[in-house]
């Protein structure tokens, strides 16, 4: 093991030097010193490092290439706290691959793919800048075990970009077709673990959702005329030092439809950055939105078979959990 270089011969204040060992030649490491307590995790950054740029920075964050308590965290304006150990770990992978591991393939036939998403994709690209999204990243994968050949692939339902878990695309038109009208009459079998900030109570949470609320961010109504019911059924699963583990069943898809219920009932899901107006910051660091969809279950379009697919928690998410569990 080597050590970062000494840093006592520069003029940066004693309490932004290195306090932690680093583990390897090129990382660093240190603990968030009480100055820098309550500052975003990009500046904190930039401040310890002495000489980064801004970009330099955030793009070590947005990269996958710091953790903070452990875990790594991308988002560039999570609050830290004095006490906290934040290390720089350049080998690190970026948090999301050009390809697909193989095993994201849950199922494959003539008429659908079932996907297990990873985090920091989006299933469909948003603007003509974004690259390697998940329609393209199966499609690739298809064409490669399939030698070439290629075909639709149909959009029945998304999951967020952060949020990771089962995704069904369609290989056929009657497919989707077929497809998209099980998940508009409400007859798909979705669910989800989250962690949220918080003692959550199991109950169910139901309003009508517009896209935007009054300040700009999708939310809830009283207006009878406006929005679209969701309905959210949450059971608490674990307690944990300020958190919980919920499973949530969709009775209706909306966008969003998690996030805000649960933010607007008081427990923001860890990691989240936009539905947290009104709401103290959490403590908890967590290296994305907590939400993964663990199981879908629809009517094969072909064959009529009931079909049902389970994952497991992906490693960010199960990390966040064992840290408070310990």
């Amino acid at each position: 093991m080597r050590r970062p270089p000494s840093t006592s011969g520069s003029k940066r204040p004693p309490h932004l030097r290195d306090t932690t060992p680093s583990s390897g030649r090129d990382e660093k490491a240190w603990t968030i010193p009480e100055p820098l307590g309550g500052q975003p995790l990009d500046r904190a950054l930039r401040t310890l490092l002495g000489d980064a740029s801004w970009n330099g920075a955030r793009r070590a964050l947005t990269t996958g290439k710091v953790r903070l308590d452990g875990i790594c965290v991308v988002d560039v304006t999570h609050t830290v706290r004095a006490g906290q150990r934040l290390e720089l770990v350049p080998s690190a992978p970026r948090p999301n691959a050009h390809r697909l591991p193989p095993t994201s393939l849950v199922h494959v036939d003539a008429h659908l793919v079932v996907v297990e998403k990873p985090p920091f994709v989006s299933t469909v690209p948003y603007d003509e800048t974004e690259r390697d999204t998940l329609d393209v990243l199966v499609a690739r994968e298809l064409a490669r075990r399939e030698r070439g050949r290629r075909g639709p692939l149909g959009i029945v339902h998304r999951l967020d970009k952060e949020t990771s878990g089962l995704l069904v695309f369609a290989r056929t038109l009657a497919a989707k077709r077929h497809l998209k009208n099980q998940f508009r009459f409400h007859t798909v079998y979705r669910r989800y673990w989250a962690l949220a900030q918080g003692h959550v109570e199991s109950r169910t949470l139901s309003s009508r959702l517009v896209t935007d609320r009054g300040d700009g961010l999708r939310g809830s109504t009283d207006n009878p005329r406006l929005g679209r019911m969701a309905i959210t059924h949450v059971r608490a699963l674990e307690r944990l030092p300020g958190a919980t583990l919920v499973e949530c069943r969709l009775e209706t898809g909306r966008t969003h439809q998690i996030r805000i219920h649960l933010s607007e009932a008081g427990h923001p899901l860890l990691g989240e950055r936009v539905y947290v107006r009104g709401h103290e910051p959490s403590p908890i660091a967590a290296p994305r939105v907590m939400l993964h969809a663990f199981a879908l279950g629809f009517v094969h379009p072909a064959t009529g078979a009931s079909l049902r697919f389970e994952s497991k928690m992906p490693a960010d998410m199960r990390a966040v959990l064992e840290k408070l569990r310990r």
